[in-house]
């Protein structure tokens, strides 16, 4: 008998990739609790939100091993007793679990990260296991190959990659299909639909956005005056300065201006405008807030008309967001 109680809106899956994996629509985000943003929450605290992310529909969690042994543990902790019911996604690809010490993806690295992982996660699989950044050093059929007898041990059950470029994503599918690639992708940043979104339709390839919401931006909350703690990650990145911040405050404006006309949030329209992309995209937001994880959830209720579509595909043609994704260290990593 479970603690806690099972979803009660199952309806709402969608399926990412060619091999059936079937989650919520929205997942959660888990890097948050612990990494990234700032002090996170305690361990307590971070394996409640979790359950409580369950309770409420969410089937897909998504951790890695760059965000400390501790943010898995949280998973591990509080899904164990739901295991058969969830979805597992975590990565590896940075130098001992560290994202400022380099890529390291090289296959028996690959395989101490899996072992790592599964205690942290209190489990016997991996249900998606992702490359974290593609590593120029080691052939990505290496990785692939890797990771395609992971499966096979039944160690993990299906592969993915993040901010993977179209060239790298062919290779390894070549050699394992791939059931999902992690990116970022938003209203505020789109260039996955260049060439990125084309590619994973052709191979039946799942999307799985991160930084949903801007990395907090489209929801409203943050303004130019918002100061971050000293270990934010939004310190270093040049689309959050000040004056990028000041100009992009339009774009939220706008976004908040539709969201009124549809009694919601404009966090709830950023999510809902992600869901009408594509049937096979699943977002991943993440909070450390129980009333902002169900305002998230709300946005799978929310349906936005084709004109709502195009009032805000006119919004983004009419207002260019300020500022660069990344700075130019981290810029290197993605698209490879």
């Amino acid at each position: 008998m479970n603690s806690f109680n099972t979803p009660s809106d199952m309806n709402k899956t969608r399926q990412l990739g060619p091999s059936g994996l079937e989650v919520f629509a929205l997942g959660f985000g888990c890097m948050g609790l612990s990494y990234g943003y700032g002090p996170g929450v305690d361990r307590a605290a971070g394996v409640q939100l979790i359950r409580q992310a369950f309770e409420r529909g969410v089937t897909f969690f998504d951790t890695a091993e760059a965000y400390g042994a501790l943010n898995e543990e949280m998973v591990g902790e509080a899904l164990a007793p739901v295991r058969e019911q969830v979805v597992i996604a975590t990565k590896f690809g940075f130098k001992d679990g560290d994202p400022t010490a380099g890529l390291d993806s090289r296959p028996q690295r690959i395989r101490t990260v899996v072992e790592n992982s599964l205690k942290h996660l209190r489990t016997d699989y991996i249900d998606l296991l992702y490359q974290h950044r593609v590593d120029p050093q080691v052939p990505i059929e290496d990785v692939a190959g890797t990771v395609k007898a992971l499966i096979a041990e039944g160690k993990v059950r299906h592969f993915g990659m993040s901010e993977a470029g179209a060239e790298s994503i062919r290779r390894a599918h070549a050699v394992q299909p791939l059931a999902a690639l992690q990116s970022e992708y938003s209203l505020w940043w789109r260039e996955p639909e260049q060439t990125i979104l084309p590619l994973l339709e052709e191979l039946g390839i799942g999307f799985v956005p991160f930084s949903p919401l801007g990395k907090g931006f489209l929801t409203g909350a943050i303004t130019a005056n918002t100061a971050f703690s000293k270990d934010d990650f939004r310190n270093v990145v040049p689309r959050f300065s000040t004056d990028a911040r000041e100009a992009n405050q339009a774009l939220v404006e706008a976004i908040g201006d539709i969201a009124k006309t549809k009694q919601a949030t404009s966090a709830q329209v950023a999510l809902a405008w992600l869901l009408a992309r594509r049937p096979w995209i699943v977002p991943i937001p993440g909070t450390t807030k129980l009333h902002r994880l169900e305002e998230n959830l709300a946005s799978t209720q929310l349906t936005l008309t084709p004109q709502d579509l195009a009032r805000i595909a006119e919004v983004l043609a009419r207002i260019p967001v300020q500022g660069a994704r990344y700075p130019a260290q981290l810029a290197a990593r993605v698209g490879r």
